[in-house]
């Protein structure tokens, strides 16, 4: 395909069905963030506590991203998107049946390294199926999973569970996970692997990571941003109830809201890239964002101005998932179709291995010095990010 050529009609029916299999997993990884109300307010379980069991799916997730990215790069997408996700429903069966919180920590955890098979295939689809001048794009809209994952379990996960309990909530990404795996096995097919080039020739063999330091700062970037990131998404909803007195589900429809509108950000910020031929410039500026919104979070945590906190914090969810994309699709590129999975697998893996540490890191800190202290010092990471974003883009395949 000419990178010149619109995606054919097909691409974006593979898209689609990478971007849902991702929001099922993401389902699963996002519900326990949404029972830290209950976990914490009506059963007596501590912040720190509450914030490691939400941790889990993600620390579940750290341990295979990088084996199934490999896995993705051998046997194709379609195989392991729906193994990996038949697997998830498995696990999330053992969850709803969970007795006591060790067994239900160990079942999310198995459920978090299932659903981590839809990240670096799913990226493989949107690099394999759609040329450079719309990669941007198509890649933004498949970084819409997180968000749209997310806002599903802010919406349905605490109306559910404080009503029936915890195995209720699971039960949304039992039902999820069932359903897509059987889509993708089905439907989803593997893109043609190696047919474009890059205007030197064939697409480099050896490995990227040797050539230049350009994926390991990449990697290392995405890293400190997910803080922000995860520090809003699983404390979000407990900033607004016991700082501000909102009720859980005026709470859960401004964390819906606000990651809605992250997902949206994401493709316009996607579209950008492609338009100014850049994505590392447009990353750079998403750190220098992301410190001035948590910045601007913190003061406002020490005011009673719920309403324009709020605001503030849609605002800053939008600016923290913002660089998801642009960093997905550097990566994809400069590591080509060879390397694709596991370098979408390292990347992964950096930033679930951040943001396992927010959960009981930042509950923690929270606990001790309270929100408008904690957001500030959150603040501080994605500005370190800010000098390691490479100069340039680097692309192996076009």
């Amino acid at each position: 395909m000419h990178e010149t050529d619109k995606p054919a009609a097909l691409a974006w029916r593979m898209l689609a069905l990478g971007v849902s299999a991702q929001v099922a997993g993401t389902v699963l990884v996002s519900t326990p963030a949404f029972l830290i109300p209950l976990l914490h307010s009506e059963r007596g379980l501590p912040l720190a506590q509450a914030g490691l069991l939400a941790a889990a799916p993600t620390f579940g997730m750290v341990l295979t991203l990088v084996a199934w990215g490999a896995l993705a790069d051998r046997f194709g997408e379609r195989r392991i998107i729906a193994l990996g996700l038949a697997l998830t429903a498995l696990f999330t069966i053992g969850a709803i049946l969970s007795t006591g919180y060790v067994s239900l920590a160990v079942f999310l955890v198995l459920g978090g390294a299932s659903a981590a098979s839809t990240n670096a295939a799913s990226g493989r689809v949107v690099v394999g199926w759609f040329p450079k001048r719309r990669r941007g794009l198509a890649m933004g809209i498949r970084q819409m999973s997180q968000p749209l994952g997310v806002t599903v379990a802010a919406v349905a996960v605490p109306f559910l569970a404080s009503r029936q309990g915890i195995g209720s909530a699971l039960v949304l990404s039992l039902a999820l996970n069932a359903v897509l795996a059987a889509l993708c096995a089905i439907l989803l097919i593997d893109p043609p692997r190696a047919t474009r080039l890059a205007p030197q020739g064939p697409e480099p063999v050896t490995n990227p990571y040797r050539r230049s330091s350009f994926l390991w700062r990449i990697h290392a970037v995405s890293a400190l941003l997910v803080v922000p990131q995860f520090t809003l998404s699983t404390f979000g909803l407990v900033w607004l109830i016991s700082g501000f007195g909102w009720r859980a589900a005026a709470a859960g429809a401004v964390i819906a809201g606000s990651q809605f509108l992250g997902a949206l950000g994401r493709i316009a910020i996607g579209s950008l890239s492609d338009r100014v031929d850049s994505r590392v410039g447009l990353l750079r500026w998403v750190g220098v964002a992301g410190t001035a919104a948590m910045g601007l979070l913190a003061l406002l945590s020490a005011t009673p101005w719920s309403a324009v906190a709020a605001a503030a914090f849609v605002v800053a969810t939008t600016i923290s998932v913002a660089d998801n994309g642009l960093a997905f699709t550097s990566v994809a590129e400069a590591a080509g179709s060879r390397w694709s999975g596991k370098a979408l697998g390292v990347q992964n893996t950096g930033q679930f291995v951040a943001a396992s540490a927010v959960g009981p890191g930042v509950g923690a800190l929270i606990a001790a010095v309270g929100f408008p202290v904690a957001f500030a010092l959150v603040a501080v990471v994605p500005l370190l990010a800010v000098p390691m974003v490479p100069r340039h883009d680097r692309s192996a395949v076009e």
